[in-house]
């Protein structure tokens, strides 16, 4: 396993489909990845507790570190929780970072917030029906990552930070976060893309029920998208 980072596979919105992230990694065998990167909406809505399992034994039987945060849809926030704890416990590999931070491979800060972050601050926050968050909860959640101002740091977020120059919209707040923390690396919802916030590299890996993904080289910022390939019926 590897014990420094190189190669992030960065992922979003699996929906469920257990059987077609176990293939992307079927595909992806020869390739050296160091870690992967997870932007909800990684269940169906109203996914129950086996569609989480099966999403996070496969995560797990890569045998890869693997960090992810969830999409609007994960709600209950409960349940996905609870399911995300027992899998963290079975396979060591395995860390969720909504809401918070943690040090992977290679001191690198792995942190995020997922769910819609909308930057109104009299949006009502919500986790039941669906994941929703006023930006400044985004802000006060990860004010922990000022703690780590040396570590190289990957940022996963669930609503795509809003880009100025570009003029796309997005979070206000989150952009503002990256500017702040410079993160080496952004992974986060949308059509395949990649841009430069700041100094921060910013990925959209589009949805994997899509048939999409990317490979980023986390030391020179190179970002290769690619397409799942349809398994054959025998």
């Amino acid at each position: 396993m590897a014990k420094h980072i190189q190669k992030v596979l960065a992922l979003g919105g699996i929906n469920g489909d257990a059987d077609l992230l176990e293939s992307l990694f079927e595909q992806l065998g020869g390739e050296p990845i160091d870690a992967v990167a997870v932007v909800g909406d990684l269940g169906a809505p109203w996914s129950k507790a086996d569609t989480y399992r099966a999403l996070f034994q496969a995560l797990g039987h890569a045998n890869v570190y693997s960090f992810w945060v969830p999409g609007p849809n994960d709600a209950p926030l409960a349940d996905y929780l609870r399911e995300s704890y027992n899998m963290e416990i079975a396979y060591p590999t395995l860390r969720g970072v909504h809401a918070t931070a943690v040090i992977g491979p290679d001191h690198v800060l792995f942190a995020g917030i997922g769910g819609e972050i909308v930057d109104d601050p009299e949006t009502l926050r919500s986790e039941e029906a669906l994941i929703r968050y006023p930006g400044w909860e985004a802000e006060y959640r990860l004010r922990v990552v000022g703690e780590f101002k040396d570590y190289p740091k990957v940022f996963l977020f669930a609503t795509r930070p809003a880009h100025k120059g570009l003029h796309e919209p997005g979070s206000e707040i989150l952009a503002e976060l990256i500017n702040t923390y410079r993160p080496r690396l952004v992974v986060t919802t949308g059509e395949p893309s990649e841009e430069r916030l700041g100094k921060s590299l910013v990925v959209s890996p589009g949805r994997l029920d899509q048939g999409s993904y990317a490979l980023v080289d986390f030391h020179n910022s190179a970002v290769e998208l690619g397409a799942v390939a349809t398994r054959t019926a025998v």
